[in-house]
């Protein structure tokens, strides 16, 4: 398999204490095990625009459990594209083999370049990008996350026409280019609310610069303290919703979002009788390298 859109289906799940609310989520994280939900619709028009221009490598940037760096990686397998990943944190450059991401990174036949958090600072930087492609040659460059006009673009097809009917858009927010997407392509009866996975509330201004209407709102409340910072209440609801409902959630995205819906439900958020579609943008690849930090600590486990 490499992309199987009909698989991004809507089903109705439950909740624990569930009101007279229908909430279900979009499987995008069904379209392909790597390259799932906001990663494909990414991903899909800049590997377009790379081919248009030439190129045949790609360069990104992420952390040491991105999500797209590992999306990025199996695209060059899938594309026969080479690609260079600029990894945050020059510690990690003898820890590959014990970072499940990594790992599957460079199985994919990902280069690494790792550099200290603050060389990473510069990442949009013309000269370090310059510096860069002396390094390693010319290069189709994707920021880190993926979002620009052209990743957005690509999460406007998210929605189709049958989802017209809800009456609430749900998605979790890194870099912002998925929610703006989803923004450009709702009704006008619609909104949006953004789950922020990160401590703040400055994504409002980058998700500003590529959204066309004003109808979202973005939620910054379900942090669990910053970015990939996770509790054993939030483990919980992850592992109660999968045994639920047969959907795995992944713990720095999905599981904060879902997590924040079922809080507002039970706190007469959202209307009797609303409509509420969440988007499962995948993430899932990153389950692996959370649970090995948990065991680190004598966490619970993410099934």
């Amino acid at each position: 398999m490499i992309f199987n859109l009909e698989n991004s289906v809507n089903l109705r799940v439950s909740l624990p204490n569930n009101v007279d609310i229908e909430l279900y989520v979009k499987r995008e994280d069904a379209i392909h095990p790597i390259i799932s939900g906001n990663k494909y619709r990414k991903l899909k028009y800049n590997i377009e625009a790379a081919k248009n221009e030439g190129k045949n490598t790609l360069l990104t940037f992420g952390g040491a459990f991105s999500n797209h760096i590992a999306a990025v990686a199996e695209v060059g397998s899938v594309y026969n594209l080479k690609t260079i990943g600029i990894i945050r944190g020059e510690e990690l450059v003898s820890k590959i083999k014990d970072n499940p991401t990594l790992k599957h990174a460079q199985d994919c036949g990902m280069q690494f370049k790792f550099i200290s958090r603050t060389d990473f600072r510069n990442k949009e930087d013309l000269n370090f990008i310059e510096n860069l492609k002396n390094e390693f040659g010319e290069f189709y460059n994707i920021p880190e996350g993926g979002t620009n006009s052209l990743a957005v673009k690509g999460c406007e097809e998210i929605l189709t026409e049958e989802d017209s009917s809800f009456d609430y858009i749900c998605a979790p927010v890194g870099t912002g280019g998925t929610l703006a997407g989803l923004i450009n392509s709702i009704k006008a009866n619609q909104q949006v609310l953004g789950f922020s996975a990160l401590k703040g509330d400055f994504l409002q201004e980058d998700i500003s610069k590529f959204a066309k209407q004003d109808n979202w709102k973005l939620i910054t409340d379900y942090h669990f303290g910053g970015y990939a910072k996770i509790n054993n209440e939030l483990i919980t609801f992850i592992n109660v919703f999968k045994a639920l409902n047969n959907i795995r959630l992944d713990p720095v995205y999905t599981g904060k979002m879902l997590f924040g819906i079922q809080d507002m439900i039970n706190n007469n958020y959202f209307p009797k009788g609303s409509k509420i579609l969440v988007i499962h943008t995948g993430g899932l690849q990153g389950i692996a390298g959370m649970n090995n930090r948990l065991k680190q600590k004598n966490l619970p486990l993410i099934q």
